[in-house]
């Protein structure tokens, strides 16, 4: 197989492997701190985004990127918004994030965003925060595997590339604890907010 240069259909396979050590991590280091129930309502959701997704695997996948690009745009202007009228009650539907995260993350692994507004919006400590989403991206991300099995996206040069990626990721997680465990909660949701509008500009690309 030969990677296209640009397909993210690819490239989520490449990366998908990397994505999973990195959650098995995550999952390990925080899952004291794990709020499933903050996820029960999405399963449904996803799964039917997932569902979607795996059906537009064979369409243009630069303008599924830039649609994603403009839910994500959309999801951050409304973040903020509520920051500047914190008297609101908390919005945001599970059904809307649900399919939207699911379908993102079949077609380009791009529903960190997505899932990084969903949590955000649900006022969670750091930890939580980690915790949470950790769980949710390690059970989509062994979901996909079949899907990208179906699609012949997997190649033995690209898992042999996530086998000789792991001491990195092992690096990246320590790392990863070690900024968690430090930092404020009011800079943690800043960062938040600045990594998904990079994530945005990067899908516009």
């Amino acid at each position: 197989m030969v990677l296209t240069v640009g397909d993210a259909r690819y490239a989520a396979a490449w990366t998908l492997p990397i994505l999973s050590t990195a959650d098995v991590f995550a999952v390990l280091f925080w899952r004291k701190h794990a709020d499933a129930r903050k996820l029960f309502s999405l399963i449904p959701w996803v799964a039917a985004g997932m569902a979607g997704g795996a059906l537009a695997l064979d369409l243009p996948e630069h303008a599924l990127r830039r649609l994603i690009g403009c839910v994500v745009v959309l999801m951050l202007l409304v973040h903020i918004v509520r920051r500047q009228n914190p008297q609101q009650q908390v919005a945001g539907s599970p059904s809307f994030y649900g399919i939207i995260a699911g379908f993102a993350s079949t077609i380009a692994n791009a529903a960190g965003p997505v899932m990084n507004m969903y949590l955000l919006s649900r006022k969670l400590p750091k930890e939580q925060f980690v915790a949470t989403g950790a769980w949710f991206f390690l059970v989509i991300n062994l979901a996909k595997v079949p899907i990208y099995s179906w699609h012949q996206l997997f190649s033995r040069t690209s898992l042999s590339f996530d086998l000789i990626m792991v001491p990195a990721v092992i690096c990246g997680a320590l790392a990863g604890l070690w900024i968690v465990h430090r930092v404020p909660q009011r800079v943690f949701d800043v960062m938040i907010v600045v990594l998904t509008g990079i994530s945005a500009f990067v899908l516009f690309r």
